[in-house]
């Protein structure tokens, strides 16, 4: 019995003997593990009610019950004795509202009789026991199916669940596990696991008790008696694991794509700009078999492909201008570019950066570390950059979608605890600006400085996340210990998360999706294939350009834009290689590389293309509306403020449409003095050749027999040749061919 109930009930004068009947009625209740179970399956302990960060109506539990302790304390320490009344339960507020009784803002939680209320009658009723050292810790919670397909008419299907405690003990706990639908709209699942269809494709439902969770996916197959499947040519592994899902989809992968849309494609993936007319044409013509292989193995070797894919780790490295300043920007970004134009492997790459220390104007990578100023902003970088990870849910309280604890988040974040910095000078422009540096720092290593966990007050220790403590030598400090764990085998996300963020710069989604989003509520849509490229990656040394390669080569890249049917549209499954918009930087170097025209930075760089530029060098205002910044941000390139791909901004707007039909930068270009379309006029070619220029030039193909005729007809009759060029262009540009990879 709970102390202050009986220190009350002595005070009264009542023996303890009176309540022995209702005690000896529910003795086998046990508070973690029957109790805990029906306030998270009453939803009492959601983050919308008493869960939430500040409680509800005075009244705090731990979100999804991560800390019984707390919630054991919260539910017993209620001196008025009206929350849980150990005289007489049923009057407990915690039953009454539960069923409505009196006024609840959650409404009715609880039904009289069910196994939920019972429990926590009883619970009241046999004095609030406490069985912290009694229970039997929960070691495994299994779920059945864990995966399933659907067909044939199916529309729903029975989930059960079993609990396995470390005294040996097995528990059905199908009823009593909380059920929730990972995605809107395709399932409802009932109170006690019974899946509904609420319409055809893959649903992942979560299943939690006590505190695990696991994720099964179900797949709603589409009702196609008349389907056959195609028996698509598979190139490698990647294609036999995408066919093979396909096939158990009854979808139907499309035909492969033409070389005109391949060498576009390739081109506008690994250099981020479109070829021009004499190389696409060149690729066309040629007959060799092999010649999309050789045409991979150019652009790799390229200069422009150093530039373009070291751009994309600038910007999830935030390398900008505000926080390392112009300098450090620099030589942080030429450090990137240098490694991946000589292909260093992508562990060493990771280990350099994890290690580094010195000044940020001698050791480049030092400013990882001058970007990310605190032990948690650390933590969590590195978590999302390197293992695919997001943890600032767990800052607060235990991660309520994945299986970090608030443990967790701090003693990783003590791993980079020791971190200082001397700043030898700061020249900010920008008073106000907390995050704004210009000078040289030095980032050196502190052994006396510590992280505190605000759950326990203690001093965090430093560990692994998800793994054992650092141990350091006489040669490897904490720091250097945790860069080498970050990149073994003792740690499987480095590799899975480095994959698949390879595989969605090519293929526009990742594997898990968002790409740095790995949890166990966020399964991979091809858990087979992301295992086989992650062992293909480690096998290879961790060649960031063989895996580029061996995807590039799949049948899976090389499939057409268009689905083989609108019952095939699947772009989750990758039926169709899915159009996508072109990033900012694609945008805008295509533009002008097309129309051979200088761009013109604000920032004062002499670069020929956007992904050669170190990165954004602004500050917290806006840029000039007229200049390439403006255009580069309203297309959604990041400011490199968070180490995380979703700051790219990809979704279509207004803006962004007039900025192509009549904004500053696009107008510049187009109307330049001495741009491509000026030499083309001066050529003294037919119509029909300078229309086929500009069609090879701007969508990398042949105007087609409709559009040929009606092109060179307008530009014969135009008075001025020059002018008509510039409305052909227009006209091309504000095409979605253009806008578009395809």
């Amino acid at each position: 019995m709970h102390p202050f109930r009986l220190q009350s009930l002595l005070f009264l004068g009542i023996g303890v003997c009176c309540l022995s009947g209702s005690m000896m009625q529910a003795a086998d209740v046990s508070f973690r593990r029957d109790v805990m179970a029906a306030i998270s399956k009453s939803g009492c302990n959601l983050g919308t009610c008493h869960g939430n960060a500040t409680g509800k109506g005075g009244f705090k539990l731990s979100l999804r019950g991560q800390d019984p302790a707390w919630d054991y304390a919260a539910l017993t320490r209620d001196i008025s004795g009206r929350r849980v009344n150990t005289f007489a339960a049923d009057e407990s507020l915690l039953l009454l509202k539960g069923i409505n009784k009196m006024a609840h803002e959650g409404g009715k939680r609880l039904t009289p009789g069910g196994w939920e209320y019972t429990t926590l009658r009883d619970w009241i009723a046999s004095g609030l026991p406490d069985d912290a050292t009694k229970a039997p810790r929960l070691t495994d919670l299994r779920v059945s199916p864990m995966e399933q397909i659907l067909d044939n008419g199916q529309s729903q299907v029975q989930i059960h669940a079993e609990a396995i405690f470390a005294d040996g003990s097995r528990q059905d706990i199908t009823q009593r596990a909380v059920y929730e639908p990972l995605q809107n709209g395709l399932v409802e699942v009932s109170h006690d696991g019974l899946v509904k269809k609420l319409q055809n494709g893959e649903a992942s439902v979560l299943v939690r008790y006590l505190d695990r969770s696991i994720a099964i996916r179900l797949t709603f197959v589409q009702n196609r008696p008349d389907f056959v499947w195609g028996h698509p040519r598979q190139e490698n592994y990647i294609d036999r694991h995408i066919f093979t899902k396909l096939k158990s989809l009854r979808v139907n992968a499309t035909t492969p794509c033409s070389d005109t849309a391949y060498v576009r494609r390739a081109w506008l993936d690994l250099c981020g700009f479109t070829p021009s007319e004499a190389d696409a044409k060149a690729f066309v013509a040629d007959q060799r078999p092999d010649k999309r292989a050789r045409l991979i193995d150019t652009l790799l070797s390229s200069q422009a492909f150093a530039d373009f894919w070291s751009m994309k780790w600038a910007d999830i490295l935030k390398v900008e201008g505000r926080t390392l300043d112009k300098k450090g920007m620099g030589l942080f970004h030429e450090w990137i570019r240098d490694a991946i134009a000589r292909n260093q492997p992508m562990d060493a790459f990771a280990r350099d950066i994890i290690s580094a220390r010195g000044s940020t104007y001698h050791e480049a990578t030092s400013n990882f570390y001058r970007a990310n100023r605190t032990p948690v902003d650390r933590a969590i970088a590195t978590a999302q950059v390197f293992m695919g990870t997001r943890l600032q849910c767990a800052e607060c309280h235990n991660h309520p979608f994945d299986r970090w604890t608030q443990d967790d988040y701090y003693n990783w974040a003590a791993a980079f605890r020791s971190i200082d910095y001397k700043i030898l000078e700061n020249k900010r422009s920008d008073k106000n600006d907390q995050h704004e540096f210009k000078g040289e720092q030095v980032v050196f290593l502190n052994p006396k400085l510590s992280v505190q966990n605000p759950r326990t007050g203690d001093t965090a220790a430093p560990r692994f996340l998800g793994g054992p403590a650092p141990t350091t030598t006489k040669d490897e400090d904490e720091l250097q210990a945790t860069a080498d764990w970050l990149t073994s085998g003792a740690n499987p996300l480095f590799a899975k998360s480095q994959v698949n963020r390879i595989w969605y710069h090519l293929m526009g989604r990742g594997l898990v999706d968002p790409v740095d989003d790995f949890r166990i509520t966020n399964p991979a849509s091809h858990p087979a294939l992301l295992d086989a490229l992650a062992a293909e990656f480690v096998k290879s040394g961790f060649d960031l350009r063989h895996i580029i390669r061996q995807i590039m080569l799949s049948r899976t890249y090389q499939l057409d834009s268009i689905p083989a049917s609108p019952q095939d549209a699947d772009p989750i499954n990758y039926a169709f290689n899915a159009p996508r918009r072109l990033g900012a930087e694609q945008l805008y170097d295509t533009l002008h590389t097309a129309l051979r025209v200088r761009p013109n930075f604000s920032s004062g760089d002499d670069c020929l293309r956007v992904a050669q530029l170190s990165g954004p060098v602004g500050g917290r205002g806006s840029p000039d509306p007229t200049s390439a910044e403006a255009f580069l941000a309203e297309f959604g390139r990041p400011k490199r403020q968070l180490s995380c791909e979703c700051e790219r901004a990809g979704e279509t707007s207004l803006s962004q449409v007039i900025q192509l039909m009549g904004g500053p930068v696009f107008q510049r270009a187009l109307t330049a003095k001495y741009n491509f379309l000026t030499t083309l006029a001066k050529r003294n070619e037919t119509p029909d050749k300078m229309v086929r220029t500009l069609y090879w030039t701007l969508l990398t193909r042949e105007p087609t027999a409709a559009e040929l005729p009606a092109m060179a007809d307008f530009l014969t009759k135009a008075k001025d040749p020059r002018l008509a060029l510039e409305d052909i262009t227009w006209s091309l540009v504000n095409a979605k061919e253009f806008i578009l990879r395809r």
